[in-house]
């Protein structure tokens, strides 16, 4: 009688913990949106959960394919870090990697049909910040370059970078998906409309990147709707709004003039060390070395473009790991959407790649905290929900 009430009780508390865990990461998913030490916290408790249903169950830790070489990017900047001039602020740096453990967390905790769940919750938080930013601009009147929208976060550019994600997701619930359509449908104007009024250029060539390619997996001919969008945004946009995305197009605005800068100062540092770069963190100590006379900034604190930050920052070896996992990600992801049953998670990490990847040429979004989760809570879903629920 002692053994089966103590089978029981072990039952109780494994299913405790599993439940304890899968809310604390859909509480990350949905509060990255507005708090990341919330978030952080609630990724803490999820963690603790993991980690005990290892103990009790001895559960083997399984990942998918593209973890491992997010594991040799983490290794080569701990050794990047290792040889920086200044170990200690290098450092700081090293303390993202520990955001990875997200890609086995929501690999196992976001199987089957929770990862859709998981999809919805950010997808109907996205829609209570967007509103936010939306307020902000139209009542608070954060309408400039000086003041912009940025929901309850702490900057701009991770505001319209969530956004940004959030809106692949979206689309693609509509494109592909099955159920909730309708609400996706009423959310994306909402998101299509503040990621403009942020002010974030990249953001918006992101979001228009992965849109684009949404259409394309769909039906290429669904396409000309683009420019359909590109009259109503210049109809409907504030001239301020319209403006901002014009100059990206013009070769005299400082910021576009002062992105090429930094990309030879960038090509100048790789040059000088190539194999273990100058050091996580080290680019705005180091700026004034390679700043050239035509910079418009005196310092900064990254080269605004993902792949030149990482070489520049942690080495060439580091560049290729990193290379690595976006391929494989990339490559894997384009196999699951040969299946009808994975073809709308799928199609949502693979235009989350895209975004990424087109906004990263002018934001270091990858070295972003808030952005680096939700990025890889969405494209491991995919992975996570083909595979079987825990007994």
């Amino acid at each position: 009688m002692a053994l089966a009430v103590d089978a029981t009780t072990l039952v109780r508390r494994r299913a405790a913990l599993e439940q304890a865990g899968v809310l604390a990461l859909f509480g990350v998913a949905g509060a990255l949106q507005f708090s990341i030490a919330i978030a952080q916290i609630l990724l803490t408790i999820s963690v603790v959960c993991w980690i005990a249903l290892i103990v009790v169950d001895r559960e083997s830790i399984d990942v998918p394919s593209f973890a491992w070489p997010l594991a040799a990017y983490a290794v080569l900047t701990l050794v990047s870090t290792a040889f920086s001039p200044e170990p200690r602020t290098s450092l700081m740096a090293c303390k993202q990697m520990v955001l990875f453990v997200i890609v086995p967390l929501t690999y196992r905790f976001a199987r089957g049909g929770r990862a859709q769940t998981m999809v919805t919750v950010i997808v109907s938080c996205a829609a209570a910040s967007a509103a936010v930013g939306i307020f902000e601009y139209g009542v608070l009147h954060y309408d400039n370059l000086g003041q912009r929208p940025q929901g309850t976060l702490g900057h701009y550019m991770t505001y319209s970078g969530l956004l940004m994600l959030v809106i692949c997701a979206a689309v693609a619930r509509i494109l592909f998906g099955e159920r909730d359509r309708l609400w996706a449908a009423l959310v994306v104007p909402a998101l299509a409309v503040t990621i403009p009024l942020t002010f974030s250029r990249q953001a918006e060539v992101g979001a228009a990147a992965a849109v684009t390619l949404l259409l394309l997996l769909k039906d290429k001919r669904l396409l000309a709707i683009l420019p359909v969008l590109a009259v109503v945004f210049y109809i409907a946009a504030p001239a301020k709004v319209t403006n901002r995305f014009e100059s990206i197009f013009n070769p005299k605005d400082p910021t576009r003039s002062d992105r090429l800068v930094m990309m030879r100062e960038g090509v100048h540092m790789i040059k000088d060390h190539p194999w273990l770069g100058i050091g996580p963190n080290m680019v705005q100590p180091l700026y004034a070395q390679y700043r050239e006379p035509d910079a418009v900034n005196a310092t900064n604190p990254h080269l605004h473009n993902v792949p030149l930050q990482i070489a520049a920052e942690r080495g060439l070896p580091a560049l290729a790991a990193w290379l690595w996992f976006v391929v494989g990600l990339i490559v894997a992801l384009a196999k699951r959407l040969r299946d009808k049953r994975q073809t709308l998670l799928a199609a949502t990490a693979l235009s989350a790649v895209v975004a990424m990847l087109a906004a990263g040429m002018f934001e270091y979004n990858f070295g972003d905290s808030e952005f680096l989760m939700l990025f890889l809570i969405l494209v491991t879903l995919p992975f996570a929900a083909i595979q079987p629920r825990r007994a």
